[in-house]
């Protein structure tokens, strides 16, 4: 009884682990957005080029797409935006929001001034 129950945890474990998310390093403790929510967008921006990301808190980004950038990390985090990409086709990319660096882009239209500071959650940071 004792082995079964033990196989059971262990392949609970083993499941819960490969099919859930994980937490990544925080790249920084604040983020400055348009409203506390962080929901409305601050600006359109375009890619100046290609970025392939180092893990799942960032998204991959090809040269000339449109990003929405919905918040700017502070502090040590700086370097880093986050947004979500608008591809030339509906739906040949799935939507999600991610970081990048603010140095592969160039704003193109300011929608929302971003002067709100809003503290970074687990969830900014959580990779699926």
């Amino acid at each position: 009884m004792a082995s079964r129950l033990w196989l059971a945890l262990s392949l609970w474990l083993l499941l819960c682990s490969c099919e859930g998310g994980r937490q990544m390093a925080e790249l920084s403790k604040k983020k400055l957005c348009a409203d506390p929510d962080c929901s409305h967008p601050i600006m359109i921006a375009r890619a100046l080029q290609d970025y392939y990301p180092a893990d799942c808190r960032f998204i991959p980004i090809r040269q000339g797409q449109l990003i929405y950038v919905y918040a700017m990390l502070k502090g040590r985090g700086s370097q880093f935006w986050a947004g979500s990409v608008q591809d030339s086709y509906y739906g040949q990319q799935e939507a999600r929001i991610g970081h990048f660096p603010s140095s592969i882009v160039e704003e193109t239209h300011p929608l929302m001034a971003a002067q709100t500071e809003v503290k970074t959650s687990n969830w900014d940071f959580y990779c699926n």
